[in-house]
């Protein structure tokens, strides 16, 4: 990796920059880095593009605000796009997994002039605006079982557990979130008297088919010296996204874009098939829909080869 930190305005951003050419910036989501792309950087800037993989804000070694607004969706489009000027980047392709997602699409609608392409991972466009506060949608959800979602909505619950036990949430949730395992038995307990650790499933010893301990060893180092906070933070902007976002309803995205997740995403499985067709309806240049068999929600590493390679073959398509 090709580490570095570039300040824009005062914000400190922790970049992996590597190769040259048509630029792709890639934006991870919770609970993630710029390393978590480490498998597609390498194999962009062999292909002759430049590979720019992000710590998105609150993570890893970019600026952790104190500010909810500074985690909404309006928020990070704006701050990649001073980045984007302070690279001297005229046009990128971006790529988004989990929250990274709507990050990346939402630049892509406030900016379409800046945005050659986007990678949408895990997550499908999904661009009608919830009917009420999600704050209050998740809370009633959480009524009937546990619900992550809302579990850290109130500040410092979530943190006083987790941070106490970064290594064994990491390894527990990553295993719960891959393929093979229904992470949505979560649900089939109650929110009442249980923390996130109490309801993920013991996970077996790593190395996995998919992660080896000295990658995992790098997450586990980094949460353990800046907190889970910054991560968490994007969930507990939710409902000043909803709030800002009045004006995207129904909106389609007009530039070149790609859809890949793992077959046995919970995402997929909570999106349901009506989010995939709505997305092909909404994204008019939509170049392919992806759902790699026996992968879960860390689609980029569980299926790091075939994920590399449609995006390779997508930005050389531009």
């Amino acid at each position: 990796m090709t580490l570095k930190a570039i300040d824009v305005d005062g914000f400190r951003w922790q970049l992996d920059d590597s190769g040259s050419g048509q630029a792709v910036v890639m934006c991870h989501g919770f609970p993630g880095l710029g390393y978590s792309y480490r498998h597609q950087s390498a194999a962009l800037a062999n292909a002759g593009f430049r590979a720019i993989a992000l710590d998105m804000p609150g993570y890893g070694g970019t600026t952790r605000p104190s500010d909810i607004v500074d985690y909404t969706n309006d928020a990070v489009a704006e701050r990649m796009i001073a980045l984007l000027d302070a690279l001297e980047i005229d046009k990128a392709v971006f790529v988004g997994h989990d929250f990274g997602a709507p990050a990346a699409w939402t630049t892509a609608l406030r900016y379409p002039e800046r945005v050659a392409g986007l990678v949408s991972l895990a997550v499908p466009y999904a661009p009608d605006r919830f009917p009420a506060r999600p704050s209050v949608i998740y809370a009633s959800m959480a009524a009937k079982h546990f619900l992550h979602i809302h579990y850290f909505q109130e500040p410092g619950v979530a943190e006083r557990e987790l941070d106490a036990h970064p290594r064994e949430f990491l390894h527990r949730l990553f295993f719960a979130l891959s393929g093979g395992y229904r992470y949505l038995d979560v649900w089939k307990n109650p929110s009442e008297g249980n923390g996130y650790l109490d309801v993920l499933p013991e996970a077996p010893p790593l190395p996995w088919w998919w992660l080896t301990e000295e990658d995992f060893d790098v997450y586990v180092k980094t949460f353990t010296a800046t907190g889970f906070t910054g991560g968490l933070n994007w969930y507990r902007a939710y409902d000043a996204n909803w709030e800002r976002s009045e004006d995207l309803n129904g909106a389609h995205i007009a530039v070149p874009t790609l859809f890949v997740a793992g077959a046995e995403d919970p995402v997929i499985a909570m999106s349901g098939p009506k989010a995939l067709v709505r997305m092909k309806e909404t994204v008019p240049d939509l170049r392919g829909v992806h759902l790699l068999d026996g992968a879960g929600h860390f689609v980029q590493q569980e299926r790091a080869d075939e994920v590399s390679e449609l995006l390779v073959e997508f930005v050389r398509s531009l």
